[in-house]
This record gives C-alpha cells, structure tokens and sequence, in this order.
C-alpha cells in the first residue's frame, strides 16, 4: 500500500513545525523572561530558526538514510525503498516546515521594526501567533491521520505551552543570576 505523499512526509511537516514554533518561541520566552532587548530576542530567535531548523534537516536526512541502508540486503528494500520516504526530500521538509512555522514566533518583533507603536505588544503578539501556528498544525496532523482536529490541536498548544512556560521560567531564573 503506497501511502500519498501528504501522508508520507506528514510526520517531516509536523515535527519541523511543532519544533520550529516551540523552539523558536522558547527562545523568545527565555530571552523576555530574562528582560533582554527585542534586538536581542530577533538575533538569537533568527540564529535559532536557521541553526536549529538546519540542524534537524541534516539530522533528519541522515536517519532516514541509515534507515534506508538498514534495509539495504533485506528482501523487500525495493518496497521499501519505493514506499519510503527519500532522505533528501525528507531533510527538505522538515526544514521548510520548521522555517515556515518557527518564523512565526518573530513576525511581531520583525513587524516591529518597521512599526515602532507595536513595540509594547511584541510578546503578547508572539504568543498569540505562536499558539495559532501550533494550533493549525495540530489541526491539520488531525485531520490527515483521521483524529479529531480539535483534539490533535489541543496536544500541540498544551507541550508547545509547556515547552514556552519552561524556557520563560529559565530565563527568569538565569536574570537573577547574571544581573
């Protein structure tokens, strides 16, 4: 059974979007938890976006290349080769999605740049964006793999809520210790 190709890169989709929002706004809640300038947030949440989303893609691609090479001399490698995913197309993925969707944790500081009077609601504005990101994520996970949308949602925001509650809390702690 060939598996369509929304449904075969559905997992490359939903964790560089759910890691790229997460991530991203994590570093965003960390540095504000550390009240740390919105220069400083878009610096280190652009570094993040490209490292970390470069980072998974190369991960990525060389696991499901291993996996590829595990099955080298087994009987079905040309089902599966051909049912598989192809570790380039699959590092591709993750990386547009993880890019795609962490950016969305800083349009409101970028947005801020060119529109100084938003300043005051950068955070708020991220966290917003950042919750419908991962709520549309989940959404559409739920929807491909046939799981209520709502529900498949509401896992996302919860560890994305918890993933941003996490870093804030750090970057909270780590003020006190470097001011």
């Amino acid at each position: 059974m060939q598996l369509s190709k929304e449904k075969r890169y559905l997992p490359e989709f939903v964790y560089g979007g759910i890691d790229g929002a997460i991530t991203t706004f994590a570093v965003v809640a960390g540095a504000i938890g550390a009240s740390l300038s919105s220069g400083i947030v878009l610096i280190l949440g652009m570094a993040n976006l490209l490292a970390d989303g470069f980072s998974m893609a190369v991960s990525n691609y060389l696991s499901t290349k291993s996996q590829l090479e595990i099955h080298r001399h087994h009987r079905d490698y040309r089902l599966f080769k051909r049912e598989g995913m192809h570790p380039l197309k699959a590092g591709f993925a993750t990386f547009i999605s993880f890019v795609i969707i962490g950016i969305i944790p800083l349009l409101s500081f970028v947005l801020a740049v060119f529109l100084p009077s938003i300043k005051p609601l950068e955070f708020k504005a991220s966290f917003v964006l950042t919750a419908f990101a991962l709520a549309i994520v989940g959404g559409v996970k739920g929807l491909i793999i046939k799981k209520h949308p709502a529900r498949s949602s509401i896992e996302t925001l919860i560890i994305g809520g918890i993933a941003a509650l996490l870093a804030f809390a750090v970057g909270v702690l780590l003020k006190g210790v470097i001011s």
